[in-house]
Protein backbone atom coordinates (compact mmCIF):
# COMPACT_ATOMS: atom_id res chain seq x y z
CA UNK A 1 0.00 0.00 0.00
CA UNK A 2 2.34 2.48 0.75
CA UNK A 3 4.87 3.77 -1.83
CA UNK A 4 7.68 6.67 -1.70
CA UNK A 5 7.21 9.34 -3.66
CA UNK A 6 9.43 12.43 -5.08
CA UNK A 7 7.99 15.93 -4.65
CA UNK A 8 8.42 15.90 -8.39
CA UNK A 9 6.53 13.19 -8.48
CA UNK A 10 3.76 14.45 -6.08
CA UNK A 11 3.71 17.70 -8.01
CA UNK A 12 2.06 16.06 -11.36
CA UNK A 13 -0.84 15.13 -9.16
CA UNK A 14 -2.46 18.65 -9.22
CA UNK A 15 -5.47 17.95 -11.39
CA UNK A 16 -8.78 16.07 -10.72
CA UNK A 17 -7.82 14.20 -13.75
CA UNK A 18 -4.40 13.09 -12.78
CA UNK A 19 -5.58 12.67 -8.56
CA UNK A 20 -5.04 15.03 -6.07
CA UNK A 21 -2.24 14.57 -4.24
CA UNK A 22 -1.02 16.62 -0.92
CA UNK A 23 2.09 16.52 1.44
CA UNK A 24 1.85 16.93 4.88
CA UNK A 25 5.03 16.54 6.73
CA UNK A 26 6.70 13.37 5.15
CA UNK A 27 3.46 11.73 4.20
CA UNK A 28 1.92 11.96 0.77
CA UNK A 29 -2.26 11.48 0.47
CA UNK A 30 -5.00 11.12 -1.93
CA UNK A 31 -7.52 13.68 -1.39
CA UNK A 32 -9.09 12.97 -5.11
CA UNK A 33 -12.25 11.34 -3.67
CA UNK A 34 -12.18 13.46 -0.46
CA UNK A 35 -12.38 16.67 -1.88
CA UNK A 36 -16.03 16.96 -2.10
CA UNK A 37 -16.03 16.02 1.83
CA UNK A 38 -14.01 18.35 3.05
CA UNK A 39 -15.39 20.08 5.62
CA UNK A 40 -13.51 23.80 4.42
CA UNK A 41 -14.56 23.04 0.55
CA UNK A 42 -12.92 21.35 -2.35
CA UNK A 43 -11.35 24.69 -3.29
CA UNK A 44 -8.80 25.01 -0.85
CA UNK A 45 -7.60 21.04 -1.63
CA UNK A 46 -7.47 22.26 -5.14
CA UNK A 47 -5.39 25.11 -4.28
CA UNK A 48 -2.72 22.85 -2.55
CA UNK A 49 -2.95 20.20 -4.77
CA UNK A 50 0.43 18.52 -5.89
CA UNK A 51 2.35 20.68 -3.04
CA UNK A 52 3.76 20.47 0.48
CA UNK A 53 0.63 21.35 2.25
CA UNK A 54 1.64 21.08 6.23
CA UNK A 55 1.88 24.85 6.48
CA UNK A 56 -1.88 25.21 5.58
CA UNK A 57 -2.65 22.04 7.32
CA UNK A 58 -1.37 22.45 10.71
CA UNK A 59 -2.87 26.02 10.76
CA UNK A 60 -6.56 24.65 10.93
CA UNK A 61 -5.77 21.62 11.72
CA UNK A 62 -4.45 19.09 14.77
CA UNK A 63 -3.35 15.70 15.19
CA UNK A 64 -6.69 13.73 15.37
CA UNK A 65 -7.88 14.67 11.95
CA UNK A 66 -4.40 12.90 11.03
CA UNK A 67 -5.60 9.95 12.35
CA UNK A 68 -8.96 10.28 11.70
CA UNK A 69 -8.32 10.26 7.81
CA UNK A 70 -4.48 8.92 7.27
CA UNK A 71 -6.17 5.09 6.71
CA UNK A 72 -8.30 6.15 4.26
CA UNK A 73 -6.05 8.88 2.51
CA UNK A 74 -2.19 8.19 3.20
CA UNK A 75 -0.77 6.64 -0.13
CA UNK A 76 2.89 6.58 0.39
CA UNK A 77 5.88 8.78 2.05
CA UNK A 78 8.03 11.24 0.47
CA UNK A 79 11.24 10.46 -0.03
CA UNK A 80 14.37 12.37 1.68
CA UNK A 81 15.09 15.29 -1.09
CA UNK A 82 17.96 17.18 -1.14
CA UNK A 83 18.13 19.69 1.37
CA UNK A 84 19.40 23.48 -0.90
Amino acid sequence: MSQTFSPADVATHNTADKGLYIIVDTNVYDVTNFVDEHPGGAKILKRVAGKDASKQFWKYHNESVLKKYSPKLKIGEVKDAAKL
